[in-house]
């Protein structure tokens, strides 16, 4: 693949204009625009950056357990620094929204809403009706907004194990008024669009979700076997697809739990980071190789830890 293919396709991926990949290649405009162009070709060491961005926004599937070492260093030190992230996030009005504005706009501009940060916040916190934006839209704002309060509700009463009628109820306030069988496992097959991975017979459902409760709630011990639960539950949840809808958002507020019982920071997933999230999610389903998606859950926490430092 050429210089310029990818950086067509980072652009494509990331969502950032040319002005925007030009600074984070460290370059001028014209220079970025050669290059997209064909009519010059990078040197050495801006190819090295243009290889690096492409890895980082459509996934890396060649990480090794060695390369993780650091990583797990990382987490350990921010642990110490940070030992109950979710009672300061509870503690802290200004952190909690910007926790909430965090998951809220990338968790459904993942899943194809077209507002803007700004857009989310005007929704959540001004209750601002957005112009020439669609209804569901507006009802996805909101209503993640209510699953999030509940769930974080639920773990300050200290609820000490998940169940299917948690993730229904999860269920049921993210796509009220969006779908009308929120709340309910589906009942006809589906495919997930754009990758190859079996989903669940919608008559094995319930069978594999009650497996599934049982993998969720056997906490591990270590920091990195934490994580790896982390990312092998929710490459789970995510391929056993109960829902017609929303089971992105379900899956991804289920990490949310598992991170605040292992006491670190929530998975904050970005938006830009969609195509090397679907990768590495494959990579773990269909071939049953969960290193990427671990590392990619090891970053997706370091951003986490990010909200808590403001």
């Amino acid at each position: 693949m050429t210089a310029s293919q990818k950086l067509l396709k980072i652009q494509k991926f990331s969502s950032k204009t040319q002005e925007e990949l030009a600074r984070d290649l460290d370059v001028s405009f014209p220079t970025l625009n050669s290059w997209i162009n064909g009519k010059s070709q990078p040197r050495t060491n801006a190819i090295e950056k243009i290889n690096s961005l492409y890895l980082e926004y459509l996934g890396d599937i060649s990480i090794s357990t060695d390369m993780l070492e650091a990583k797990v260093d990382t987490l350990e030190k921010l642990k110490k620094q940070y030992p109950e992230p979710f009672l300061l996030i509870m503690s802290r009005k200004d952190i909690y929204e910007d926790f909430l504005l965090s998951l809220t706009y990338h968790t459904n501009s993942i899943e194809g809403s077209t507002f803007s940060e700004p857009d989310v916040k005007a929704v959540l916190f001004d209750d601002v009706t957005i112009p020439n934006k669609s209804v569901r839209e507006h009802l996805e704002a909101k209503n993640h907004q209510g699953a999030l309060g509940f769930v974080m509700r639920w773990i300050r009463d200290d609820r000490k194990d998940i169940d299917e009628d948690l993730i229904k109820h999860i269920h049921q306030i993210l796509m009220n008024g969006i779908m009308h069988s929120a709340g309910e496992y589906r009942d006809h097959s589906v495919r997930i669009a754009g990758v190859n991975v079996p989903t669940s017979n919608f008559l094995s459902i319930n069978n594999h979700m009650r497996e599934f409760v049982v993998t969720f709630n056997q906490l591990q011990k270590k920091s990195l076997n934490q994580v790896e639960h982390i990312a092998q539950t929710h490459a789970r949840f995510e391929q056993i697809h109960p829902f017609s809808d929303g089971n992105g958002r379900v899956g991804r507020l289920l990490m949310l739990i598992l991170a605040f019982k292992y006491k670190i920071a929530p998975v904050l997933i970005m938006k830009e980071k969609k195509q090397a999230y679907y990768t590495y999610l494959e990579e773990s389903q269909v071939k049953d190789n969960n290193i990427p998606l671990t590392s990619f859950i090891f970053d997706a926490l370091f951003e986490g830890y990010k909200l808590l430092m403001r």
